[in-house]
């Protein structure tokens, strides 16, 4: 681990340079290769296994558990699991739906758990993930994500760069923007569409750093 808490840096092994990994099913996948989104309060066993605590800026009754159906990498529908602010849970299964009719690929959606907090960095993540109780990187005040308002979309495919810094850290390849491949967000496509029209906006139009997986609703 790299003096600044995150993992080194290395290249993009060839297997993850164009990644179309396939999807392990947690959940039964929909019925007929339809889109189904379903909001419920979040299950008991649920919030045990998320990163929900007491000191969190949310209360528990303030979050809301999603299912949605996506398209994997490879070419079967899915369904995921999201923890989402309960203000933003129906426009959020919206988006989705917009996503699934798009067939725009997503690997991995499941609700984050605790030692994945701590454990050390693997550099290779692809979960797509909304709430997670956790400071913004590199700060002291809390991150957009533990109020469940801000979601990482494919995060190994849209890293997150700021000066020499690539999360995660075997994403490097995924920097060439202009090398177009399943599962990448770029400007005015229908992923930032979709967000962009229930009033969030995309982490890829900062400066620095520059977030290409983030979309929020508060714009942090």
């Amino acid at each position: 681990m790299s003096r600044d808490g995150f993992g080194q840096i290395l290249p993009t092994p060839p297997v993850l340079a164009n990644r179309s990994l396939p999807t392990t099913d947690l959940l039964p996948p929909p019925a007929g290769n339809r889109f189904s989104g379903t909001v419920n309060p979040v299950p008991a066993e649920v919030l045990a296994r998320s990163t929900w605590q007491a000191a969190c800026p949310v209360a528990a009754g303030e979050l809301r558990y999603l299912t949605l159906s996506f398209w994997g990498f490879d070419g079967r529908a899915h369904t995921g699991e999201m923890l989402v602010n309960a203000s933003a849970a129906n426009a959020v299964v919206t988006v989705f739906g917009q996503l699934f009719a798009a067939k725009f690929p997503i690997e991995e959606m499941r609700v984050t758990a605790p030692a994945e907090l701590t454990a050390p960095p693997t550099g290779d993540g692809n979960n797509t993930t909304a709430f997670v109780c956790r400071p913004a990187r590199g700060q002291a005040n809390w991150s957009a994500h533990a109020y469940g308002l801000a979601i990482d979309v494919d995060p190994f495919c849209n890293p997150y760069t700021k000066g020499d810094l690539v999360l995660p850290e075997l994403a490097s390849a995924y920097l060439d923007r202009g090398n177009r491949r399943p599962g990448m967000i770029t400007a005015g496509d229908r992923t930032v569409a979709a967000f962009s029209a229930i009033g969030w906006t995309w982490g890829g139009t900062w400066t620095t750093p520059k977030d290409l997986m983030h979309f929020s609703a508060n714009g942090r």
